[in-house]
């Protein structure tokens, strides 16, 4: 009976939390294995888009939440996390190729169900496959490869943004979501097309999860200090109460972490009770009062989430759970802010 419990509890939690096993890389990057640049006028080259049927369709909890695209009068521009940690194709091909079935069943069936999901009632969901760099780009000590694989993989998403803006967008309000290495690119998306462009004008909001983003690295570009602030970001990393992993850099006052309980940046404790519902491995399941959250030392700490056999979970680095455990509380956000901003618009 306590092994059954046990294995229940890792196939609804540590199935979603679980950090990769490194894969080393033991070549330096060679651009001529690189794959193929996407084609973004081709359905197949996203994971998501309005009007076709994707895992960023799914609504969770029988019925709570409706998939809201096909009416809504804002987009969702979304940059998945990593999905790339295994084994290559092709010896030591530091990214992803888009057309490894493989590969998209991971990025899918993971985080367009699990994160891309959670925006679906705010506005049209676009999100593109990209040439990810792969998980040994964030662990390696060859830093002149990782940040090639990493620019490689941001030409993609600035290519793929470039082809929403021109063919989808049509002046409606933005959101940009992401995490983790979508987090990455999405920094520089914001740099580069939003912190001192015209488009700031249509920002909703980013949420920059998963990644350190420091107040220094926009110009105009500020973080959300309520919960229906425009034209501003949302950031956020989630840690066990007290714990520090391996190679903790302290990030100091100067990253910007958001409560999603409170949507403030101050460090006031929020209770469970503001947690209006995480998702775990069961979609059909939402689980009030999941977890609290408070920031301290520039990141989220939260106690053990309240859930049917955590006494089982050992977990102490939610980084892939940054968004699952505050499902509810992201959306119903998503779509406040994105009323705000057409409220005021109009």
């Amino acid at each position: 009976m306590i092994l059954r419990a046990y294995l229940v509890t890792l196939c609804l939690f540590f199935c979603i939390t679980a950090s990769p096993q490194v894969v080393k890389l033991t070549q330096k990057f060679d651009s001529s294995k690189t794959p193929p640049r996407p084609d973004y006028s081709k359905n197949a080259s996203w994971a998501a888009l309005p009007f076709i049927k994707d895992e960023a369709d799914t609504t969770p909890g029988l019925g709570i939440y409706k998939d809201l695209q096909s009416n809504a009068i804002a987009d969702i521009f979304f940059i998945h996390p990593t999905t790339y940690t295994y084994k290559p194709l092709s010896p030591n091909q530091w990214n992803g190729d888009i057309n490894d079935v493989q590969l998209n069943q991971k990025t899918n069936s993971g985080t367009i169900r699990y994160q891309a999901s959670l925006f679906n009632g705010a506005g049209k969901i676009y999100a593109p496959y990209y040439r990810q760099a792969h998980y040994y780009s964030y662990v390696t000590s060859d830093t002149l490869s990782a940040r090639l694989a990493l620019d490689v993989a941001y030409s993609d998403v600035k290519k793929a943004f470039e082809f929403y803006l021109k063919n989808y967008n049509n002046g409606r309000p933005i959101i940009i979501a992401s995490h983790s290495q979508g987090t990455t690119h999405a920094i520089r998306l914001m740099k580069d097309y939003f912190d001192t462009t015209y488009l700031i004008n249509q920002l909703v909001c980013a949420y920059l999860v998963g990644m350190p983003v420091y107040d220094s690295v926009f110009i105009k570009l500020k973080p959300c200090q309520n919960d229906n602030q425009t034209g501003c970001y949302c950031s956020w990393r989630t840690y066990a109460v007290g714990y520090y992993p391996k190679k903790y850099i302290k990030p100091g006052k100067f990253s910007v972490c958001t409560n999603p309980l409170t949507w403030k940046t101050n460090e006031t404790y929020a209770s469970a009770e503001l947690n209006s519902g995480g998702i775990l491995r069961n979609m059909n399941t939402v689980i009030p009062k999941l977890c609290d959250a408070q920031i301290a030392d520039g990141v989220l700490r939260i106690h053990k989430p309240n859930f049917k056999g955590n006494i089982f979970l050992n977990i102490k680095n939610y980084h892939i759970a940054d968004y699952n455990l505050f499902y509810s509380n992201v959306r119903e956000n998503a779509i406040l802010r994105k009323d705000t901003f057409i409220k005021n618009k109009s």
